[in-house]
């Protein structure tokens, strides 16, 4: 619960530093050297990637743990297969939020998830881990956040190892809330032809700009890290290099829906909501917090939404008049963006 106050402090932070322009970044700290045994690359010794065990979530939901041979750590990956596993089946991953899924804020905890891929032909795939790290691989590990190397394990490591377990088709989409609404284009861009369908959900796509470095820097320190060793200081090309608005025409041929409420209270806001279980602290958590970030985030994703349309690359853009962020509001653009998805993946 502490971690989650300080989150939102954040991030109230980040909503007010924001609705400044322009805005002011400060000069990059240089990187701080750390013991050679943090960044020293795997040894040809290394294990490799692989399933090393699972537990059951309920019905056909299970949880991995997958030991990256990236990262050198076990992560967890909960997975529900498609309805009948002797058949192949394209595979869904949705990626959390600033929290990475922990404290129970991941799309397995806050959403229908199971209920409504209960009868499809899709693995979907749900990693856990991952916290301000925008799912990238960084150029230096942090005496915080340890070793991120998010890009290797999401596109090269963790894909052979479901579609071996589970009979994947080739065929991939990539889904993500907030945060990971701008990392499923840098993923995308960093491993082309990967996926078929995007689904970007209330998130800020643009992260080299004044703006967007802010809250990029703010959402890793949020989490005690040091955005430094994610993508060098300011003038470090790693920034550029890393923002999918910079370089949305490598996108064309990617089916895409992106999706934003306004931050105007709207139908799931209310004490009967996902979620709030007529809890007022939630509530008003939701109102404020929740309805701040969205105010944000509508105006980032009517820019992006804008941007693909003047390079001609088609897009559904879902600019909703009200809704904040929050769980209830991205179940509801899963079950939009689904039949897209499902398109793309069986087309």
């Amino acid at each position: 619960m502490r971690h989650r106050r300080r989150t939102h402090r954040v991030l109230l932070a980040t909503v007010a530093t924001l609705a400044l322009a322009p805005l002011a970044v400060s000069p990059g700290a240089a990187a701080p050297a750390y013991p050679d045994s943090l960044g020293a690359p795997a040894s040809p010794e290394t294990p490799a990637t692989r399933i090393t065990g699972s537990r059951a979530l309920g019905g056909r939901a299970v949880e991995l743990a997958v030991y990256s041979a990236a990262m050198g750590r076990e992560i967890p990956v909960r997975v529900l297969p498609a309805v009948d596993p002797a058949a192949t089946a394209p595979v869904l991953y949705l990626l959390n939020g600033i929290t990475g899924g922990s404290e129970g804020g991941n799309w397995f905890d806050r959403t229908d998830l199971t209920e409504f891929f209960g009868s499809e032909q899709v693995t979907v795939v749900n990693p856990i881990g991952g916290a301000g790290s925008w799912f990238t691989d960084w150029q230096a590990d942090d005496p915080v956040l340890g070793r991120q190397r998010w890009t290797t394990f999401l596109t090269t490591e963790l894909p052979p190892l479901i579609d071996a377990t589970y009979r994947g088709s080739g065929a991939d989409a990539l889904a993500g809330v907030s945060m990971a609404a701008a990392s499923v284009f840098q993923l995308a861009l960093a491993a082309p032809g990967r996926y078929r369908a995007l689904g970007s959900y209330s998130g800020c796509v643009r992260t080299s700009d004044p703006q967007g470095r802010a809250l990029v820097e703010l959402v890793v320190r949020s989490n005690g890290g040091n955005p430094v060793n994610m993508w060098g200081p300011p003038q470090d090309p790693a920034w550029p290099d890393n923002d999918p608005f910079l370089h949305a025409e490598q996108l064309r041929g990617t089916v895409l829906y992106i999706s934003s409420g306004t931050g105007t209270p709207g139908a799931l806001d209310t004490m009967d909501g996902p979620g709030i279980r007529r809890d007022p602290g939630k509530l008003l958590d939701q109102l404020l917090i929740g309805g701040l970030l969205e105010t944000v985030t509508a105006r980032c994703t009517a820019r992006l939404g804008e941007h693909l349309a003047d390079l001609g690359i088609p897009a559904t853009v879902a600019l909703r008049p009200d809704g904040t962020h929050s769980w209830g509001y991205w179940q509801r653009e899963l079950h939009d963006s689904w039949p897209l998805f499902a398109a793309a993946l069986n087309g």
